[in-house]
């Protein structure tokens, strides 16, 4: 299964947050399908480059959106 989730980057406290598409059976930084935006929670502007339209194509393939990433575009407005 396909899911859309977040892979964590970054360094020792200062996280950097990967949107991606990956199988849900592969670690959570390991290998994904596509990249689909980055979550900087000590930035300005959290969410940058969020490919829209690629996270509709997957959810229209029947990729599932984590609870987390979900919660994170409803805050920042992001309509799917």
């Amino acid at each position: 299964m396909v899911k859309i989730r977040l892979a964590r980057g970054g360094r020792t406290h200062k996280p950097v947050y990967t949107i991606v598409a990956a199988n849900s059976r592969e670690a959570r930084d390991g290998k994904f399908l596509e990249k689909l935006g980055q979550y900087d929670p000590n930035a300005k502007e959290v969410l940058k480059d969020v490919n829209v339209d690629s996270i509709k194509s997957w959810v229209t393939k029947g990729a599932q959106i984590t609870d987390t990433v979900a919660s994170l575009f409803k805050k920042n407005g992001v309509k799917l």
